[in-house]
């Protein structure tokens, strides 16, 4: 085999990494997507998982790919990322991703893969070579993309109870539990669209590279962007049970209506977000608008302390799967 048919291999199979990990990104945050609508009892738990990964992938013919563009050409100076900072940067994002899985934790996927990039390139380069721009409304949407979901969640929440306030709780809980099938879809279209768009942009981060693309070039092959709504869809269909429980009812316990609520609140975030051309947590916006949605009821209707074992998780995931990628980062380079 000769050095340009190696380089080829190399590519294919960064590729099908990248893709591994996108798939693992939707089984992971496949509760984000079906865990309110799930433990409201609107869908079975089958239902949603096909239902969520349907609006995943319909997201493609919804949204450009700004956010797919911040991550291939917005976080690091160009010429610096080579096979061996992608592989990294992989590696830690889905190291931290299993563990987080295995301990039912819903940490941000999205933050694992900018951590992993984050790592290998200052292993490789140092810290000089990274965009600050792109890092940084990276890093303060960790804390606004929760705050306005909580914000908006819990704002729709009072709304409805004001408008809804002399209905009978019966009927107000059949209309919401058609209502939340809207709300759900829209906001498996809002992860979709962001979180697909992040493995989008890995893979162009790769094919620039090595050379296949050029760096002038406005978007990646169209090949590239099926392949990663696909990947997230399946990922999605087979969904992440472990962490459903959580998001559903150890944070607060929800009825249709604060399931309508949280996930539009969730969702408009999402929209804005992937708009702008943010990478942001589906995890840290749908935990703050149900976390904003229980305190409307009161402070006690939140679990404060389950809430807090999620912020942790939050602030380790982007210096733990950082590390892990600078060490595979040196591995690599070292053994390859």
């Amino acid at each position: 085999m000769d050095t340009a048919q190696a380089a080829l291999w190399v590519v294919i199979m960064l590729v099908a990494l990248a893709l591994a990990f996108d798939f693992m990104n939707g089984f992971h945050d496949a509760a984000n997507s079906i865990a309110t609508v799930v433990s409201t009892g609107v869908l079975k738990p089958t239902q949603a998982v096909l239902f969520a990964a349907f609006f995943n992938f319909v997201a493609i013919f919804v949204f450009h790919l700004s956010v797919a563009a911040t991550v291939g050409k917005g976080i690091v100076q160009p010429g610096i990322v080579d096979t061996h900072v992608v592989f990294g940067a992989l590696l830690g994002a889905i190291t931290w991703n299993v563990i987080t899985w295995y301990y039912g934790i819903p940490s941000s996927s999205s933050h694992a893969l900018i951590g992993g990039i984050v790592g290998a390139v200052i292993a490789k380069a140092g810290a000089s070579v990274l965009i600050a721009s792109g890092i940084l409304k990276t890093v303060v949407f960790i804390l606004v993309s929760p705050l306005l979901g909580f914000t908006l969640g819990s704002l729709m929440m009072v709304g409805v109870a004001h408008i809804f306030r002399r209905t009978r709780p019966l009927k107000v809980d059949k209309w919401f539990r058609r209502l939340q099938l809207v709300s759900a879809g829209a906001y498996s279209l809002g992860h979709g669209g962001n979180d697909a768009q992040k493995t989008i942009g890995i893979i162009w981060l790769l094919l620039i590279a090595t050379g296949y693309l050029g760096v002038e070039e406005k978007s990646p092959p169209g090949w590239v962007v099926v392949s990663c709504y696909l990947a997230i869809g399946l990922g999605t269909m087979f969904g992440g049970w472990r962490i459903v429980k959580t998001m559903g009812q150890k944070i607060t316990k929800l009825k249709p209506v604060g399931g309508f609520c949280a996930e539009t609140g969730g969702a408009l975030t999402l929209f804005l977000a992937t708009t702008l051309g943010i990478p942001v947590s589906t995890t840290h916006t749908i935990t703050g608008a149900i976390v904003g949605v229980g305190s409307t009821q009161r402070a006690s209707a939140v679990r404060w302390g389950v809430a807090g074992n999620i912020v942790w998780a939050w602030v380790l995931t982007i210096p733990a799967s950082a590390f892990v990628a600078a060490m595979a980062y040196w591995l690599s380079f070292n053994v390859f």
